[in-house]
């Protein structure tokens, strides 16, 4: 009883403490210093029962419709939008015990204030691909993204971000990956991939100005320095094409050289930010110096995954990666399962898999072997 009350009291110091950093855009408060608005008291207590939206349990629609009450309460003044679309904007608590990524609206016709639509929210920083995402969320603030007839869900897709579980008014759940980025596709209650990904290519042509910033990564003792690629366009018509990388020549048996971004030869393929080439190499990792193994080469990519000697893992990260972090389109990921389904039927666990890999997605003629690890004896294992 005394150590499940000690975890009961852990648990909610940790939620506690998380939910305290959730608030840090000003949301709360900007809505109480309204003061001067409205009937008295009207700010207070729009702010009071506003918190009630940011806690795990709440459906995150609630949010929106919160703060289209916000506007028709206090008005349209610069600062009373101001103050909704930080409510809109604002990082919503879940349960890290129950679920690893946050829940977001799907309904399209929410909010239905026009100046708070295109504004996106910010999510935890543990959550694969936050960079990206509050990024966009910091910037839609000032500068919505383009959100006519588009759920919350939906304009996050269409900028990048799809990790996260969509979530309609009556509390119905599906995957980000199976919404659509069009107006025509409707709400998240779609599971049929095929027309999302033809709505993906109906995505707006505006440039909208992208970065993404990768951390800085620490392996064996050897610190590498940030990445920045700078692309523009949106969601799966994402462009990359001056990105620049600050990994110069570094040597390092766990996440080794990488050349800088290069795009695919297939012109119909966007990998968004990433480079989705495999190595093929002894001595990853600590292994021995004729023993090798699998592992993507850019680390945007292998950021967490280590190498593998079943390339299926690898294959796999790849391909999650494409949705979590890189913005890749439809056709790319698409590819990219098709390689998968090609590598599983070759069988093989040699230098020609990563070869077959890269070929299959517009990489042909990549150097599997970066950091030019000893090619004598070498032989991969089943």
């Amino acid at each position: 009883m005394y150590t499940q009350t000690v975890l009961i009291a852990l648990f909610a110091a940790v939620a506690e403490a998380r939910f305290g950093q959730e608030q840090g855009n000003g949301a709360i408060a900007a809505i109480g210093a309204l003061s001067n608005l409205g009937q008295p008291g009207q700010a207070a207590t729009l702010s009071g029962t506003s918190i009630q939206f940011l806690l795990a349990a709440a459906n995150p629609c609630g949010k929106l419709k919160q703060a289209d009450l916000i506007v028709s309460e206090l008005g349209t003044s610069d600062a009373a939008i101001a103050a909704a679309r930080g409510l809109v904007a604002a990082e919503q608590n879940f349960n890290p015990f129950l679920v690893s990524i946050p829940s977001i609206c799907s309904d399209p016709t929410l909010p239905t204030t026009a100046a708070l639509r295109g504004v996106v929210p910010l999510i935890d920083p543990a959550v694969v691909g936050e960079v990206l995402e509050n990024a966009n969320s910091k910037k839609s603030i000032t500068t919505p993204f383009p959100a006519d007839g588009l759920s919350v869900a939906q304009v996050m897709v269409a900028q990048g971000f799809s990790n996260f579980t969509a979530v309609d008014q009556a509390g119905n759940k599906v995957a980000a990956s199976t919404l659509g980025t069009s107006a025509s596709s409707g709400s998240s209650t779609s599971s049929n991939s095929t027309a999302s990904a033809a709505a993906s290519s109906s995505l707006a042509t505006d440039a909208v100005a992208a970065t993404s910033t990768a951390a800085a990564v620490v392996c064996g003792g050897t610190s590498f320095v940030t990445v920045t690629r700078t692309c523009t366009g949106s969601g799966s018509l994402l462009t990359c094409t001056s990105p620049s990388v600050g990994f110069g020549a570094v040597t390092n048996a766990v996440t080794g050289n990488f050349g800088g971004f290069v795009a695919s030869t297939n012109s119909t393929l966007n990998f968004g930010l990433c480079v989705p080439t495999m190595k093929f190499e002894a001595g990853l990792d600590g292994r021995a110096a004729t023993e090798s193994t699998f592992q993507a080469q850019d680390p945007l990519v292998n950021k967490g995954q280590e190498e593998a000697l079943n390339p299926a893992i690898i294959t796999n990260r790849i391909h999650d990666q494409l949705t979590n972090v890189c913005g890749a389109n439809q056709a790319a990921k698409d590819a990219a399962a098709a390689a998968q389904t090609l590598i599983v039927g070759l069988g093989t666990r040699d230098a020609s898999t990563a070869e077959a890999w890269n070929s299959a997605l517009g990489f042909a003629g990549t150097n599997i072997n970066p950091d030019n690890a000893p090619q004598t004896g070498l032989v991969g294992h089943t």
